[in-house]
């Protein structure tokens, strides 16, 4: 019995870890893009959370959110506070960019850019 139900325990698991509940896009959206990728402020998050781009890609922000303030700030770039519009950035180097909105601190991003080909 134990045995049985250690089995069903450890499929039940496995079956959870195969899916994230993430759509396709989120995948697609972690994978090197070049030229131009975009993150969407929506739901009080970074959507994707984590891109990858080519060095020389434009990551352009959109903000989808309502009424609802938000920036985008990193240690290289920041945007105006804002409720609506766009805020772009090129990366050139390779290296991992981590972002923030300062009004909500638990919305956090990184964008991710590979030495491209």
């Amino acid at each position: 019995m134990f045995k049985t139900l250690l089995a069903v325990l450890l499929l039940v698991t496995l079956a959870a870890c195969g899916s994230d509940g993430s759509d396709a896009s989120d995948e697609v959206a972690a994978e090197a893009v070049a030229g131009e990728a975009t993150v969407v402020l929506k739901d009080m998050q970074f959507q994707p959370d984590v891109i990858t781009v080519d060095a020389g890609t434009t990551v352009t922000w959109v903000w989808d959110d309502g009424s609802v303030r938000h920036n985008v700030v990193a240690d290289q770039f920041e945007s105006e506070i804002q409720t609506e519009g766009t805020f772009t950035h090129t990366f050139e180097e390779p290296g991992e960019y981590p972002y923030v909105c300062t009004l909500h601190p638990n919305m956090t991003g990184t964008v991710i850019v590979l030495a491209g080909s």
